[in-house]
């Protein structure tokens, strides 16, 4: 009998080692899902270096001290968002990035990377546009709160963001050790107390991806005065840009 558990346990183990593996292996591929770029009314394209990568990125010119970045979701083709960024901002320019990997931008999405791009794309837009404004949605809140506390930025705003992907992860896989495999966790929390914008953090009230606690939590982490909430009633994760109330409350940004 002895052996028999033994035996069990084993198995078990080398059974899970390998879950863990695979996960291990396959994690960036469960995080970005890269979209085509797709043909959009009014936006041009333009071309910035980060590095050895070559990023493209879907804009809406306009001449003044104002600018918006925009940083989109895991899945996001982020051209289609410049629609309701141009009703919202018609005297900006607007700045759409592809990730690497997405839109017709070389290499390969990873946190340390694309943090980089948003650094590149915010130095570029910034020399023109003194008064730029950073978005992020959704995964994109992770990389729009590091350029916000590492440059200049007018002002923030992150819809559905989470308190980090590290959390969300072990929500997901509470039986793996996600904290000791995770290569990308995005812990937006250790960032928030650093960012000094003015900072609007728009959450959906009935997400399903990403819970409001998290969300809840990042806004603790800001400093006093820094961070103010709106709850979008009636609205889930994929379908907060479709609320009446998201090109108005993006309006209200300095």
């Amino acid at each position: 009998m002895r052996r028999i558990v033994a035996g069990l346990i084993v198995a078990f183990g080398l059974v899970y080692l390998a879950g863990c593996g695979v996960i291990a292996n396959m994690q960036r591929s469960l995080i970005y899902h890269p979209q085509p770029a797709v043909p959009v009314k009014g936006g041009d394209t333009l071309v910035v270096e980060s590095g050895t990568e070559r990023l493209l990125v879907t804009t809406r010119e306009h001449d003044g001290k104002k600018a918006v970045i925009y940083f989109g979701g895991n899945a996001e083709q982020v051209e289609l968002a410049l629609p309701a960024l141009s009703e919202a901002f018609p005297d900006r320019a607007i700045y759409l990035m592809h990730y690497r990997g997405y839109g017709g931008s070389t290499g390969q999405p990873t946190e340390e990377g694309l943090e980089a791009d948003g650094l590149a794309l915010f130095d570029s837009v910034s020399a023109r546009h003194p008064l730029t404004s950073v978005i992020g949605r959704s995964l994109g809140t992770g990389i729009a709160i590091r350029v916000a506390a590492k440059r200049p930025a007018a002002s923030l705003v992150l819809i559905t963001p989470y308190y980090s992907i590290e959390d969300l992860a072990e929500r997901q896989f509470p039986f793996l050790p996600v904290r000791w495999i995770l290569l990308d966790k995005y812990e937006s929390w250790r960032i928030a107390p650093l960012v000094h914008a003015p900072t609007l953090v728009v959450e959906a009230e009935d997400d399903e991806v990403i819970p409001r606690a998290s969300t809840e939590a990042l806004l603790g982490r800001f400093g006093p005065g820094v961070a103010r909430l709106q709850v979008l009633s009636g609205t889930g994760h994929n379908t907060i840009s479709m609320s009446p109330l998201y090109v108005e409350s993006l309006k209200a940004i300095p």
